[in-house]
């Protein structure tokens, strides 16, 4: 078991009873259809954070799929999602033993009352604890310092130009040696690697990976260049129901061409299991 060392001490939430349980709830107001607000204090720069708008699309699809878990889930970004009222949209495309899959996407609403498509997802459900034990990989834990060396938002000499206001619902702890950027000397290295947590100690289920994936910085910072980084398409795949304690994410980029890159991220237990693993195309602003 990796060495956590100083976690904070946090009043526990439980899983279903927390601020991102809250944030993510949706009314169903007929079969497939979801109404939900929003919230303001999963944003970002101004913009709501993906990784929390697709946990509110996989918490609708776990709701209209005769499974529960998601397994892998694909979405496109089509447009910049703001806090307030939405309608998620989802429908079964196939469903079978043991794998069910569907498809959902997000609306709000323009200035003259039109739904506008803000996210469409595809994704296939299933079973986690069906799945068997045997696990053969060549993959390894990322190595981050204990957490009491590692440093959170709260120890920023200056806070990020715009909305954070998600990092106030994270237990975050970024490995000092992806931190240059920080301090105005990004390593050029497009690599970040934190500690991860929700703020009131809820443990992490599979819902909360989907946020995991995309809610550390971005590499782009630390390859020298500043700015939103906008999410073009984001693809997850869930490994196994992570145990309690925190998550460990990983998250590279080897390539940046033409104003995009890609990121994969790998998330990893405090049993040194990898319980996710994604891959998204985001866009630069170069110059």
């Amino acid at each position: 078991m990796p060495e956590a060392a100083t976690a904070p001490d946090l009043a526990r939430a439980t899983i279903g009873d927390s601020e991102f349980d809250r944030d993510t709830a949706l009314t169903r107001r007929a079969p497939g259809v979801h109404d939900i607000e929003l919230s303001a204090g999963w944003t970002i720069i101004n913009a709501v954070n993906g990784g929390y708008l697709l946990a509110v699309l996989g918490r609708a699809l776990a709701d209209t799929l005769p499974h529960a878990d998601p397994f892998t889930v694909s979405a496109h970004y089509l447009t910049a999602s703001q806090p307030g009222p939405a309608v998620v949209r989802s429908e079964v495309v196939r469903t079978g033993r043991t794998l069910s899959t569907g498809q959902a996407s997000l609306f709000q609403y323009d200035d003259e009352g039109r739904e506008v498509e803000r996210i469409r997802v595809l994704a296939s459900y299933g079973d986690l604890d069906a799945l068997p034990d045997d696990v053969r990989t060549t993959a390894t834990p990322p190595v981050i310092p204990p957490m009491d060396q590692c440093f959170g938002p709260q120890d920023a000499p200056a806070p990020v130009s715009g909305s954070s206001a998600i990092a106030d619902r994270l237990m975050l702890k970024l490995d000092p040696a992806t931190l240059g950027w920080a301090v105005g000397a990004p390593s050029g290295k497009g690599e970040m690697r934190a500690w991860f947590g929700l703020a009131d100690g809820r443990d992490a289920d599979p819902l909360s990976l989907l946020l995991a994936v995309d809610a550390l910085p971005p590499t782009a910072f630390e390859i020298g260049l500043k700015g939103w980084v906008p999410t073009v398409e984001l693809t997850v795949h869930v490994r196994c129901r992570p145990a309690p304690g925190p998550l460990r994410v990983s998250i590279t980029t080897r390539n940046l061409a033409g104003g995009f890159l890609e990121e994969d991220a790998e998330v990893w237990d405090s049993e040194d299991r990898l319980v996710a693993q994604s891959r998204q195309l985001a866009r630069v602003r170069l110059g």
